[in-house]
């Protein structure tokens, strides 16, 4: 039985595929769908930049997860549209160790991923990484 399933989403092309079969797989098995995304934060220059630049009222938007945060939004009302349960999370760190750190958190049953993206590394990639140290089942999602 699956009861929850997590996904790891950056926003990409290739991820919004996985994202799509993980809300599929979750309207399945009648379950709760947890995104979940690594990050890393706006260097502090930049991020003093656009806080300058924005109006006073929109401050409080501008901060060193500010990207993360929209890509986690809009998956979140995507799974709202499906009458699904949710959750989301991100955490700074490399992607498949947060991936698989954030989906044991959350108890997922499975965790999809795309099969490429998600930024790639010079030693291997996401995915590879995911289904060698994530402890629930790990579906990786043909995403080219």
């Amino acid at each position: 039985m699956i009861a929850t399933v997590a996904v790891g989403t950056d926003g990409s092309a290739t991820a919004d595929r996985a994202v799509e079969a993980a809300l599929d797989l979750a309207k399945q098995y009648e379950a709760k769908i947890v995104f979940i995304s690594s990050y890393k934060p706006i260097d502090d220059v930049q991020l003093r930049k656009e806080q300058r630049d924005a109006p006073p009222q929109h401050h409080w938007r501008i901060n060193p997860t500010e990207e993360v945060d929209a890509v986690l939004r809009e998956a979140e009302e995507r799974a709202a549209r499906e009458g699904l349960a949710w959750a989301s999370e991100a955490m700074e760190g490399d992607p498949a160790d947060v991936l698989v750190a954030l989906a044991e958190k959350h108890e997922a049953d499975v965790l999809v991923v795309g099969n490429q993206g998600m930024q790639r590394r010079v030693l291997g990639s996401v995915p590879n990484s995911v289904s060698h140290k994530a402890r629930c089942s790990v579906f990786i999602v043909k995403t080219n």
